[in-house]
């Protein structure tokens, strides 16, 4: 038996695509290839989009286009290591759930402040996203939905674990995390909080990055996301 068949949450991948790097042009791209594979993997009675900001919005939106489906935002926030900030030792979401991971916490040396400061800085930075990309909206309407968690890629995990440990306590009917790339491992590590993982392109190996997924790769600006928010406005989806 192979490691992806003792997952618990069902997989949906492109085999052709395994392995293989540079296969999106853009997010953009990535996400209206995403959102094609979601349509093939079942129907949809009641959908729901919900990307992490900020990277998983411009993915976001055309899988809600693809799918007709209304745009709801999951602000989540990695915490970072102070001095590496690429990487991160969990997360924070926008209703205040803090995962960390602590198989990682004990080789990092940190000081209780040291974790705790870092914690408070992420919990700042989701009040301040929340109040940019999502002001006077209320709280979305998840229960009985079939909510889709969607970003550009899984890395460690950490972030979607904590947005789908979030999405939970709303009572959706299922959670699908719904992403064009991961490392396998970071899918067993967010398969138990979730009921299916849609990813066209899983890779393995000690190194991986998101980024080498797309032709086109940059850090998603402020004015990128209320870009793409307006453009699932216009097509009354946000």
């Amino acid at each position: 038996m192979s490691q992806a068949d003792q997952l618990s949450a069902p997989i949906v991948e492109d085999p052709g695509l395994r392995e293989k790097r540079g296969i999106y042009q853009d997010r953009t791209d990535a996400g209206e290839k995403l959102g094609y594979l979601l349509v093939k993997a079942r129907g949809w009675r009641n959908p729901v989009c919900c990307p992490i900001p900020s990277g998983g919005i411009p993915v976001g939106v055309e899988v809600a286009r693809v799918l007709r489906a209304p745009l709801r935002l999951a602000v989540v926030r990695k915490v970072h290591i102070p001095w590496n900030p690429e990487a991160g030792f969990g997360a924070v979401t926008w209703d205040g759930q803090v995962i960390l991971n602590r198989d990682l916490l004990p080789t990092l040396r940190m000081r209780k402040e040291e974790v705790d400061r870092a914690v408070a800085e992420t919990q700042e930075n989701v009040r301040l996203r929340i109040a940019r990309f999502r002001p006077n909206r209320p709280e979305p309407d998840l229960c009985k939905k079939e909510v889709l968690l969607v970003d550009d890629g899984l890395a460690s995990g950490y972030t979607m674990l904590a947005a789908a440990s979030a999405i939970r306590r709303y009572d959706p009917t299922s959670i699908t995390v719904a992403v064009p790339t991961a490392h396998e491992t970071s899918m067993h590590r967010v398969a138990d909080a979730a009921d299916c993982i849609v990813c066209p392109n899983i890779r393995s190996g000690p190194y991986y990055a998101v980024a080498d997924a797309y032709r086109e790769w940059h850090d998603v600006s402020d004015e990128e996301v209320h870009s793409c928010l307006k453009k699932a406005s216009d097509l009354g989806l946000f």
